[in-house]
């Protein structure tokens, strides 16, 4: 029942934003957009009567371009790390979601960054857009190092690309611990229950200087760190 008052909460939301999206549009204004998807996310978990334990923000350098990377439970994750990361941040997400009307086409304006998870050729195309915007607007990225949600609670294999972005943009990387939504919401299920989900940002991983070779390593080394909360 929490589940289908929030969907009706959104789409009520978007609807009265219409006039927003299309000011947005015109004056080629993206922050707004943002602040509205940060402002109308933040009502979810008290809708879905989930509790939120968060600590670590302050490792978070607000003013830097950074990509956040975290361990990835459920369809929960996205939204409430959007809405909690301490910066104005944005996405690299499955192509898909850019079908939704209006909040795809949203997505795109305001530099979120979709991504083909059977097309390396795709993927690789989203990492260069997306370390592009880094370079030239100083985005900040949240990205599932995973690349896919949990089947069983339990962290699977981290692949390449996230680790690209961060060494080819030279962008910090600040991971994240994300436990409780696995219980809440594990993936295949349609509806969410009430608890609580714990955050932790740890302290940032530099980049700087780093290159390809170098990769094995770093990747280890988040990993660790998101292990480590766990």
């Amino acid at each position: 029942m929490r589940t289908l008052l929030l969907v009706f909460v959104y789409v009520l939301v978007i609807f009265l934003a219409i006039p927003l999206f299309l000011l947005c549009f015109v004056t080629r204004w993206r922050i707004p957009l943002l602040l509205l998807g940060k402002s109308a996310i933040a009502a979810g978990p008290w809708i879905l009567g989930i509790r939120l334990d968060v600590s670590g923000r302050n490792n978070v350098d607000r003013k830097k371009p950074c990509v956040f990377m975290a361990n990835h439970l459920s369809f929960l994750d996205g939204p409430l790390l959007f809405y909690l990361i301490p910066q104005i941040v944005h996405v690299i997400i499955k192509k898909e979601i850019f079908r939704i009307p209006i909040i795809g086409w949203s997505m795109g304006f305001v530099g979120f960054v979709p991504v083909d998870r059977k097309g390396l050729k795709s993927g690789r195309r989203s990492i260069e857009r997306a370390t592009e915007l880094i370079k030239t607007k100083g985005y900040s990225y949240l990205i599932f190092p995973e690349g896919t949600r949990s089947r069983d609670g339990k962290m699977q294999p981290f692949r390449r690309g996230a680790f690209f972005l961060a060494i080819n943009s030279q962008a910090p990387i600040v991971p994240i611990t994300i436990e409780g939504t696995y219980d809440l919401m594990p993936k295949g299920s349609p509806f969410t229950k009430k608890g609580t989900v714990k955050v932790t940002f740890h302290q940032a991983v530099p980049v700087s200087g780093l290159a390809k070779e170098d990769m094995p390593a770093l990747m280890e080394q988040v990993r660790m760190q998101i292990q480590s909360g766990i």
